[in-house]
């Protein structure tokens, strides 16, 4: 039974080519003696000695002699009308190999169509089943067979093709932004240094940062750095970029956060209601304040509520101050408007989709209460296309945190990316880029895997994948 198991396991990892690679290097040692144990075992496989039996059966019969000799008048012919010179008898020979292997598989294939032939994977699967062979190796395989059960989980599955398509993503990311900021017309030793500076003195700063260097050298140095997180030094100022970045990640984390959960717990509620009374004043009036938060823009909106909040009634603080939690409030309200206004209209056009739906009309036959059917049938089935305009809004309010963030001053990664990018500090701005959009992939690979939970059918595919 656990032979069975790892057999079926083994044969769909290894028949996909991105599970396969990994694989392979997961478990070298396994695979060692699982080659040596294919080459051996081969030849006794019931289509291999069909096989056998059919060459030998050409050699015997004038079948072999025969080939050999139309073979090579056919050559002699070649060579006579191509007027050239050849080894008649080595092309001959050549020839007559092909030519016997093919005759010997049409002959298996009509004579016993029944055998298979014995690939590696089918040996490698068939001796799984034989207990002895598996714990040797599992013993010399350990790390490949971690892999094996993993892969037997459907999630783990789904997600780890998913991070291997995220590598993909990343790479392309990295070579977009780099070149986007190589072929820039700004000069980076002129915004650093001055316009005082000398040539030879803006030579030197190029020379010691590589930015001198041809194209394809400082393209894979930021390959490695991104793969490394060790992209270097800032050009300005000199600090490590990595931990810049790690300083100001989770302040611009933070604020997204807080700006995600304020506006799903005012906007789902309000679409929810919204759809239950269609085309009522309540309706409009969600709707219009949805199409309101959608206009507003957010560096109108913030200037406001400083004047109003934090000038003139002193609630509070106009700047952002590290480690005060007022000071998330006027950000978040911003940032969470837009995205509030998006997560109500798609609840009321979802809920408004689903309400009608035979299951909700079944439901409410069957004596459930309305607010049962709303949030545990209705509400349920409504949440995929809610969900992914949450996931799509987390990564739009990651790199629209800029404008937020430099209208309160608050020391995040969009703040400070608008700062390297006019220099352009190529570190800086490219390990920046980077990882945002590493965590964005990330929050839509945990998107994806929520579809699961939500919709008993995707799960199913999924089950299936």
């Amino acid at each position: 039974m656990f032979g069975s198991f790892i057999r079926a396991v083994f044969i769909r990892t290894y028949n996909r080519t991105t599970t396969k690679v990994f694989l392979l290097v997961l478990g070298i040692l396994f695979f060692l003696p699982m080659f040596f144990y294919y080459l051996a075992t081969r030849k006794g496989n019931a289509y291999n000695k069909k096989l056998e039996d059919i060459r030998s059966r050409f050699a015997t019969d004038g079948t072999q002699d025969a080939l050999r000799e139309e073979t090579r008048l056919n050559v002699e012919k070649k060579i006579a009308f191509f007027k050239g010179k050849g080894d008649a008898e080595r092309e001959t020979e050549k020839l007559l190999k092909t030519r016997l292997e093919e005759q010997a598989l049409l002959a298996i294939r009509d004579e016993a169509p029944d055998l298979k032939s014995a690939t590696y994977e089918d040996i490698a699967a068939d001796s799984m089943k034989k207990p002895l062979l598996l714990l040797l190796f599992i013993v010399f395989g350990f790390p490949g067979f971690v892999f094996l059960f993993l892969m037997s989980n459907s999630f783990v599955k789904y997600a780890y093709e998913r991070l291997i398509m995220m590598i993909f993503v990343v790479f392309g990311v990295t070579f977009l932004v780099f070149t986007i900021l190589y072929i820039s017309p700004m000069d980076a030793s002129y915004n650093i240094l001055g316009d005082l500076a000398t040539e030879d003195q803006r030579a030197a700063f190029n020379a010691a940062h590589g930015l001198d260097r041809p194209f394809l050298e400082q393209l894979w140095d930021a390959f490695k750095g991104i793969a490394t997180f060790d992209p270097g030094n800032s050009l300005l100022g000199g600090e490590d970029v990595i931990t810049q970045l790690m300083n100001k990640f989770p302040i611009t984390l933070q604020l997204t956060f807080f700006s995600l959960l304020l506006a799903v717990l005012i906007a789902v509620p309000s679409g929810i209601f919204s759809a239950l009374k269609p085309y009522s004043v309540l309706d409009y009036v969600v709707m219009l304040l949805a199409l309101i938060g959608l206009s507003i823009p957010a560096f109108w909106f913030g200037l406001l509520l400083i004047l109003n909040l934090s000038i003139e009634h002193k609630i509070l603080p106009a700047i952002f101050v590290p480690g005060t939690w007022t000071a998330y409030i006027m950000p978040a309200i911003i940032m969470g408007t837009g995205l509030a206004a998006s997560i109500a209209r798609m609840t009321r056009s979802s809920m408004l989709e689903i309400k009608h739906q035979d299951f909700i009309v079944t439901a409410m036959a069957k004596g459930l209460s309305k607010s049962a059917v709303t949030i545990r049938h209705a509400l349920g089935n409504a949440m995929i296309p809610i969900v992914t305009v949450i996931g799509l809004d987390f990564g739009a309010m990651m790199a629209g945190a800029t404008v937020v963030e430099k209208v309160f001053n608050v020391p995040g990664i969009g703040n400070w990316l608008i700062d390297k990018q006019f220099i352009p500090d190529t570190p800086a701005v490219l390990a920046g880029v980077v990882y945002i959009a590493i965590i964005v992939s990330l929050v839509n690979l945990m998107v994806d895997l929520l579809y699961a939970f939500l919709d008993p059918r995707i799960k199913a595919k999924i089950k299936g994948y």
